[in-house]
């Protein structure tokens, strides 16, 4: 049986980038059904609603989704104010998920488990293209198969953390000491605020969520002061998570960057730099947790909580069956990989990108949304609702329109020719010289084009 165009277009994930995909399926006059394994919409979000986002309102809302609202009546919060994470949802998502075209789109407390092609597996390539996708679909009545003419996963990847371990794969006791560990960004100052309280707390990871974890149970301690805060973090270069200061275009992720590095170096934070986490034992009812280091095994503790902030990984699972064409570290889309390859870029920019980029072998089927970037960190909206404008009018057809992608993403002030580096002596400037007290990142960025195309050596600035 050949698919024809009378088909909807699958799309997995009712968190922002799903939604805006769903709305610009709308716009183009294509059908549409959208798969949320959560009870409502932004369900992702909601793990983390008391966090606020470093990027203001006008860079939050997708623009067709925009015209949709406002033809329902609804007013755009103020540009320049930065939401929470629940104030997303309130005002956003649940406003745009309940435009009539929208709901009529979403089912919710359904999850796929696989996708794959009617009656073929991944290995058979003749008339694979002229058959339409299946997904199998997890419901409270039992498992259903749906066609599809086309797939957007917009799943994203909340849901599966990295583990502590810093090879990539659990600690030893990792599993053992589970109700005593948790993933993501906790609620210290509000949901959660009764098992931190005179908590000695363990945080491992350098990223923002770890910093927003920190800042918080320093304020919790200042309340409470048997409240004890530990930082380990794998790296020694910190750059990215104190990021540029006033040099970053969005403040507030400039200014926690400052205000985490002010609380380390007061001593309010202890921190312990290139501390690889090996094993976690028990003693006396508490936690150990054992490390590598450059100075050989290390022991931090007693500590009551362990919270993991070490970034999260694509769930695959349901997509075994599909001819995927993964960056083979990152697991993003493999053009999409040396784009955003944190070894290789951390000044901030990602080139514009669309559906040529997100494209696999499997023809049709699309990663966007944080999950298009595997386990590359720092994802904006406005990224992911480029990715689908140019996605959906590949599907529609329209190449012309899939093709002009455009992307300014704000600068995060830092490069990577710029390291903080804890325990070194000195830092080396933009392209090897002395680093002067502040660099702002567009001269460093031009220096190294310059090196680049004086001497072919650059420093690895996009």
């Amino acid at each position: 049986m050949s698919h024809t165009n009378i088909l909807p277009v699958a799309v997995i994930g009712a968190g922002p980038v799903g939604l805006a995909a769903v709305a610009h399926l709308i716009a183009r006059g294509l059908p549409v059904k959208l798969y949320e394994s959560g009870d409502k919409v932004g369900n992702h979000i909601r793990d983390w609603g008391h966090v606020r986002l470093f990027s203001p309102w006008k860079y939050n809302v997708d623009e067709i989704a925009k015209g949709m609202l406002e033809k329902a009546g609804w007013l755009a919060p103020e540009p320049e104010v930065m939401p929470t994470g629940a104030e997303l949802i309130e005002r956003y998502l649940k406003p745009l998920a309940a435009v009539p075209a929208l709901a009529e789109a979403i089912e919710t407390g359904v999850k796929v488990t696989a996708i794959s092609r009617q009656h073929m597996d991944k290995v058979v390539t003749r008339g694979r293209e002229d058959r339409p996708f299946v997904l199998s679909v997890q419901t409270k009545d039992g498992l259903r198969r749906d066609l599809a003419r086309a797939v957007i996963d917009a799943s994203g990847t909340w849901s599966s953390p990295n583990p502590l371990g810093a090879d990539g794969t659990p600690a030893e006791g990792e599993k053992t000491f589970k109700d005593r560990i948790v993933y993501g960004i906790p609620d210290v100052l509000g949901r959660d605020r009764e098992t931190y309280v005179g908590k000695t707390v363990l945080v491992v990871g350098a990223g923002h969520s770890a910093a927003n974890v920190l800042l918080d149970l320093d304020r919790l301690s200042q309340k409470t002061p048997g409240t004890k805060m530990l930082w380990a973090t794998r790296s020694r270069n910190l750059t990215r998570v104190y990021g540029g200061g006033k040099a970053d275009k969005l403040a507030a992720r400039g200014e926690l960057g400052d205000r985490l590095r002010s609380e380390v170096e007061s001593g309010s934070i202890a921190l312990t730099p290139g501390f690889a986490v090996e094993a976690i034992l028990g003693q006396d009812g508490r936690l150990l947790v054992r490390g590598d280091t450059d100075k050989g095994t290390v022991t931090l503790g007693p500590i009551d909580r362990i919270v993991v902030t070490t970034g999260q990984r694509p769930d695959l699972a349901f997509t075994r069956e599909l001819r995927l064409d993964l960056d083979p570290w990152l697991e993003s889309s493999k053009a999409l990989g040396p784009l955003i390859d944190p070894n290789l870029h951390s000044c901030g920019s990602v080139p514009p990108h669309g559906h040529r980029e997100l494209a696999h072998p499997e023809t049709g089927f699309y990663t966007v949304g944080i999950k298009s970037y595997g386990r590359a960190p720092t994802f904006l909206l406005l990224t992911g609702y480029e990715q689908v404008r140019s996605v959906v009018a590949a599907i529609a057809g329209d190449l012309v329109s899939a093709d002009d992608v455009r992307l300014i993403l704000p600068e995060t002030g830092v490069c990577s020719t710029k390291p903080i580096v804890v325990g070194e002596v000195a830092s080396s400037g933009c392209c090897g010289g002395p680093a002067p007290k502040e660099v702002a990142v567009e001269a460093c960025c031009i220096d190294d084009l310059k090196e680049k195309i004086a001497t072919g050596n650059g420093c690895g600035c996009s």
